[in-house]
C-alpha cells in the first residue's frame, strides 16, 4: 500500500514500530484522540514516553507557566517547550544516542454544549531530526470545521496523526507534506491558515511558501504576513483591531498604490470610532493576480511581498475573488471599524451582476454581506482620459458612465451605474458606507500596473519615478523583474 493511502491507524503503527522515534504527547481540547491513535494501533510502548492532559487552567499554569490566553500560540510552544525538555533531562543518559526524540502537542477549543463557540486550536510537534541534534518545530493553527464535538475529535486526532508521520516522512516535500494533513479527512473538516517551519535546517524553507501552498490547496481561504514577511495567524493578528486593506497586483507596488492607502487611512484614523494605535493596514494579493501565466511564480510572489513590507506594510494573501466575500471574512475576525481601499475603477466593478449570479439574493445579498457591520468603502478618483483608457485595456469599468465635471475627475459623485442599479447606490452613499479619498497626487493615477511592470522589467528610463523609493531600491539591489531573467 502506497504511504498516500495509509490509514491514521496505520501511520500510528509504523512510527511505532520505528525504535528510533520516541516522545510525549500533550493535548487539551478536543479530547486526547492524537495520542489515542497511537495506543490503539499496537507497539505504542516502542514510542510514547508520556501522554497528559491538563484540562484544569490551574493545572495547566502549574505545569507550564503563565499564559495570556490557554487557546494560543503562546501555550502552545510553552507546551511544547516543557514537556521536550523533561525528555532531554530524563532519558538522553538512556535513549539520546539512538532516538531521535519528540514532543506532540495540541491546545484546542472544540465546539461547546451550546454550539456557538470559535472551533480553533495551535498543533505542533517539537523533534530531532538525528538523535542529539537540535530540534525543530512544525507549528500550525487549524479550524475544526464539524458542527458536532465527537466529529471534531475524530477529526484532530486524524490530522494530528497525519502531522506527526508527515514530521517524520515528508518534511523534506513541502507539497507532500502539505498534501497529506488532509489524508483520511478531505479538506472541508479542518482548516489550517497558519503553517511554520522553524530550525537550523529549515533555514531554506521560506514560511510564505507554504503558506501560500495553503491557499491554493483549499486548506484555507486567506494567510497573513507581518511586516518583516513573517507568518501570522489571522484571528490572533486581528484581535480587537481595526483593519484597512487595498486589493492589488503590486506587481511592482507604484506610487499611486501607497497614495491610496495613505489617503484613506488619513480619513480612517479621523473617525471618532477608531484608535490610531490600533490600526492594522494590508496590502491583499489574491490568488487570481497571482496567477499570471497559467501558475504562480514563486521568485514573483516573493518580490511582491518584499516590496509591500519594504514599504512598511502586511500582507494579505486570499482566494477572495468577490469583496464581499473578503468583507465576510474580515468581520468574522473582527468587530471593530473595517476600511476597503480601491479605485473607482473597481468600485465600478463591483456593480457587475454577473459576479453574483451564484447567490440567491443576487446583488442585493452580496451587498448586504459587503457592507455589514460598519464597513465602509475608501474611493480613490480617476481621471476620465484615465478612465476610458484603463476599460479599453482592462475592461473593468465597462459597466458605468460618468458624468463630466471641470476637474476632469471620476468619483464616487459624478459616477453613473447600470440604471437598474442608480437606487442602490444612491441608498449606499446616503447610508454613509461610500468615501471619496481626498487630496489625491494626480501625478500618479496614470500610472497603470501593466504599464509600470513592463516599464520595470525593461528598465525604461524613469521607471525608479514610478515607484517609491524603497521599491526602487529593492528592486536594484536584488535586480527584480528584469526581463532577462524571467
Amino acid at each position: 500500500m502506497s504511504e498516500e493511502q495509509l490509514s491514521a491507524e496505520r501511520k500510528a503503527l509504523r512510527i511505532n514500530l520505528d525504535s528510533t522515534k520516541y516522545g510525549t504527547f500533550a493535548e487539551i481540547g478536543a479530547g486526547q484522540e492524537v495520542a489515542r491513535h497511537f495506543f490503539v494501533a499496537g507497539g505504542a510502548a516502542g514510542t510514547v514516553a508520556k501522554s497528559i492532559s491538563a484540562y484544569d487552567m490551574q493545572f495547566s499554569d502549574a505545569i507550564y507557566g503563565k499564559a495570556s490566553r490557554y487557546v494560543s500560540r503562546e501555550r502552545l510552544l510553552q507546551m511544547m517547550k516543557h514537556e521536550y525538555d523533561l525528555l532531554e533531562q530524563r532519558l538522553t543518559d538512556s535513549r539520546g544516542t539512538e532516538a531521535t526524540f519528540f514532543s506532540f502537542a495540541n491546545t484546542l477549543a472544540a465546539l461547546n454544549y451550546r454550539k456557538n463557540n470559535e472551533c480553533h486550536g495551535w498543533m505542533g510537534i517539537r523533534f530531532q531530526l538525528r538523535p542529539g541534534s537540535e530540534p525543530h518545530d512544525i507549528i500550525l493553527h487549524v479550524r475544526m470545521l464539524d458542527r458536532d464535538n465527537g466529529l471534531q475529535q475524530e477529526a484532530i486526532g486524524i490530522f494530528g496523526t497525519n502531522l506527526i508521520y508527515g514530521a517524520f516522512h515528508h518534511r523534506d516535500e513541502p507539497d507532500a507534506f502539505i498534501k497529506s494533513l488532509t489524508d483520511n479527512l478531505g479538506y472541508e473538516r479542518i482548516e489550517v491558515d497558519m503553517i511554520q517551519f522553524n530550525g537550523p535546517e529549515f533555514e531554506k524553507v521560506d514560511n510564505r511558501i507554504l503558506s501560500l501552498k495553503l491557499v491554493k490547496t483549499g486548506l484555507t481561504q486567506a494567510v497573513m504576513f507581518d511586516q518583516e514577511g513573517r507568518v501570522e495567524q489571522p484571528a490572533e493578528t486581528l484581535y480587537k483591531k481595526s483593519c484597512l486593506i487595498e486589493r492589488g497586483s503590486f506587481r511592482p507596488l507604484t506610487k499611486v498604490n501607497v497614495d491610496m492607502l495613505e489617503k484613506a487611512r488619513e480619513s480612517f484614523v479621523a473617525r471618532e470610532d477608531v484608535d490610531s494605535g490600533d490600526v492594522k493596514v494590508f496590502m491583499e494579493l489574491t490568488l487570481s493576480s497571482l496567477d499570471v501565466e497559467g501558475d504562480i511564480n514563486h521568485v514573483d510572489f516573493l518580490a511582491r511581498i518584499d516590496c509591500i513590507n519594504s514599504c512598511g506594510y502586511e500582507v494579505l494573501v486570499s482566494n477572495f475573488f468577490e469583496y464581499y466575500k473578503l468583507s465576510a471574512f474580515l468581520r468574522h475576525n473582527i468587530r471593530k471599524p473595517i476600511g476597503l481601499v480601491m479605485g473607482i475603477n473597481n468600485l465600478a466593478d463591483i456593480f457587475k451582476e454577473k459576479y453574483y449570479e451564484t447567490l440567491q439574493g443576487g446583488i442585493l445579498e452580496a451587498f448586504g454581506i459587503l457592507f455589514k457591520d460598519n464597513i465602509r468603502i475608501y474611493a480613490y478618483p480617476i481621471e476620465k482620459e484615465n478612465f476610458e483608457r484603463y476599460r479599453k485595456q482592462i475592461g473593468i469599468g465597462d459597466n458605468v458612465e460618468f458624468e463630466m465635471t471641470d476637474d476632469g475627475l471620476v468619483t464616487i459623485d459624478n459616477l453613473l451605474v447600470a440604471k437598474n442599479l442608480r437606487n442602490l447606490y444612491k441608498y449606499i452613499r446616503e447610508n454613509g458606507v461610500l468615501e471619496s479619498i481626498q487630496d489625491c497626487e494626480r501625478s500618479n493615477m496614470g500610472v497603470f500596473s501593466r504599464d509600470a511592470f513592463e516599464r520595470v522589467q525593461e528598465r525604461k528610463d524613469g521607471w525608479s519615478e514610478i515607484v517609491p523609493i524603497c521599491v526602487a531600491e529593492l528592486i536594484k539591489k536584488k535586480n527584480l523583474w528584469r526581463a532577462s531573467e524571467k
